[in-house]
This record gives structure tokens, C-alpha cells and sequence, in this order.
């Protein structure tokens, strides 16, 4: 059966990936890093594009004046407040996540060859793969994200979560389980674009980079090439889902009363978030924190991609079946 390839002359044959203990445990591990280190090195940008979704305070206009006030309000903490969270869920988030992708994106390609045995690695099965791998990956760590969501926006004074196990104990008891998934209907349907993008265009251009420069495979590219791929594939996929993040943040702090932003109206669901932010906000508002986000998304995205690439290379490669 053919193998699953892009160029025939300038990319050697790519195989399943492997399942075997060691196989799995390397995709795990390069994807959770990945995450780890992408995150943590946008924390700030990440924290101001939230404030931005949710609060209605002027101060956090535009990325130097926001980050400005952060700082001179918070200090330093206040720049990096909720990324332990962020990390506690972005690290088994981006493991899951670059894991089903590959797993994903092969099993559609063999799925495609059961009626074309000469399908090869595609445009449409990269966005299949990347989209059921970002459900997969966003679903089971979303109470982390709706925590972490929270830590972010929250201010000193009032009755302020602690920590993450305070804050999953309190919204327990006060909401319920259930308040642990505010927010994941758009979640679900935001990523599919944009999950399914960022990998679809990441390994598109990778593939067409790899022909433009002569190279032999895709692991023969630069770090900085690598880094643009990245950085186009965040903007592209970050901008279609963008209104779906903004009604998610919006729904996950909805009749929070410890909220450290101004208080908004209480949404009942999906579209009625969108439905009251667009008639007492405008069309804009859909779009709060896009300019942060555009700063944050391209270097966040693109130092994901490298890392994971660049460990994969390292530790395992032969289980890759991407460029």
C-alpha cells in the first residue's frame, strides 16, 4: 500500500505512527512540553487578552497600556497570574493534542485509501485530524481551562480563590459540577478551526517550504522557518475562531460575584452571549483582545510547533508522520 506523502521528490515516506509504550510516551512528552514552554513564555500577553474579553475597563486598552497597568497595579505577579493553571492545563492539553493528531490525521488517511489507494497527506486530512485532535484535547481539560479562566481575571480582596484546588473545591459547592463546563459549547465549535488550521497550514507550508528551498525532508528546515510557519498557521486559525473564545471567557465568569472585572449580564447560554454582547457592546466587542492575541498567538503557536518538532527529532522520529 502507498505510504502518505505530500511531494514525492522532496519528502521521504511517511509511516503510521507507532503505538508502543516508548512511541506513546515520546508524543506525549514532546507535546506536553511544547505546551508548557509556548504558554509560559506569552503568559502576560495571554492574562491581558483575557482582561480584555471580560472587563469593560478602559486601562486594559491596547497591548503597552494594558500591560503597563498590570504592572503597576500587580507587579510582576500580576503578569504571570494564572499561568500555573494555564500550564496545569496546557501541558496535558498539547500532549493529547499533538498525540490524536497524528493518530488522527492517519486514520483518516487510511480511511480516504480504502477508496483511493494512492491518497497521499492532504490539506483536507490535516484539518480532519486537527480538528477531532483539538476536541478530543479541549474537552478533557476544560474544567482546567474554566479554573484557569477564573484565576486569571481575579483581583486581590473579596473572597478570591487560592489556588486551583480551592477554586475547584468553592465552584463545587457553589455552582456545581456542571458550572465546571460553562463556556464549552463554543469551545467546542471554536476549535475546530482553529486547531484544525494551525495544523492543516503549519505542515502545508512546512511541506511547500521543504520544495521551495530544495530540501530533502522536512526535518532539514530551520528553526526561523519553522518559527514562520508557526507563526502564520496561529494568525489564520486564531482569527477565524476568535468570537468563539470571547463568548467562551465571557460564559465561564457569567454570575461570578468575586469577578475582579466590571460586572456584566448573566448569560444563559452560547447564543445568548453572543446575541447581548453584539447588541450592547457592538460587533467589535466580539473581537476584544484580538491585538493582544495576534502578539501572543504568533510566537505561542509557533514555539509549540518547533518544540515538539524539534523534540520528536530528537527523541523518536521515526514515529512521526508529519512533515
Amino acid at each position: 500500500m502507498p505510504t502518505a506523502t505530500t511531494t514525492e521528490a522532496s519528502t521521504p515516506p511517511r509511516t503510521a505512527p507507532g503505538l508502543t509504550p516508548m512511541a506513546i510516551a515520546t508524543s506525549l512528552l514532546a507535546g506536553g512540553v511544547a505546551g508548557g514552554v509556548s504558554r509560559t513564555a506569552v503568559a502576560p500577553l495571554e492574562r491581558l487578552k483575557i482582561l480584555q474579553q471580560v472587563s469593560s475597563n478602559g486601562a486594559y486598552n491596547g497591548v503597552v497600556s494594558g500591560m503597563a497597568h498590570m504592572w503597576k497595579t500587580e507587579g510582576m505577579r500580576g503578569l504571570f497570574k494564572g499561568n500555573g493553571a494555564n500550564c496545569v492545563r496546557i501541558v496535558p492539553n498539547s500532549a493529547v493534542k499533538f498525540f490524536c493528531y497524528e493518530h488522527m490525521a492517519h486514520g483518516l488517511l487510511e480511511l480516504r485509501r480504502t477508496f483511493d489507494q494512492n491518497a497521499e497527506m492532504d490539506v483536507l486530512t490535516r484539518l480532519g485530524g486537527g480538528a477531532g485532535a483539538g476536541i478530543v484535547a479541549m474537552s478533557a481539560t476544560y474544567p482546567l481551562d474554566m479554573i484557569r479562566g477564573r484565576l486569571t481575571v481575579q483581583k486581590g480582596g473579596g473572597e478570591n480563590y487560592r489556588g486551583i484546588y480551592h477554586a475547584a473545591t468553592v465552584i463545587a459547592q457553589r455552582e456545581g459540577i456542571g458550572a465546571f463546563y460553562k463556556g464549552w459549547l463554543p469551545s467546542v465549535i471554536g476549535v475546530i478551526p482553529y486547531v484544525g488550521l494551525n495544523f492543516a497550514i503549519y505542515e502545508t507550508l512546512k511541506d511547500q517550504t521543504v520544495k521551495f528551498q530544495g530540501l530533502n525532508s522536512a526535518a532539514e528546515l530551520s528553526v526561523l522557518s519553522g518559527l514562520v510557519c508557526g507563526g502564520i498557521a496561529g494568525a489564520v486559525g486564531q482569527t477565524v475562531a476568535y468570537p468563539f473564545d470571547v463568548c467562551r471567557r465571557r460564559l465561564q465568569v457569567s454570575g461570578w460575584a468575586q469577578a475582579g472585572v466590571a460586572k456584566g449580564p448573566v448569560y444563559t447560554g452560547m447564543l445568548d452571549c453572543f446575541r447581548k454582547t453584539v447588541a450592547e457592546e457592538g460587533v467589535t466587542a466580539l473581537f476584544h483582545g484580538l491585538s493582544a492575541n495576534y502578539v501572543k498567538i504568533m510566537p505561542s503557536i509557533a514555539i509549540a510547533f518547533v518544540v515538539y518538532d524539534q523534540l520528536k527529532i530528537i527523541l523518536k522520529p521515526e514515529v512521526k508522520i508529519t512533515g
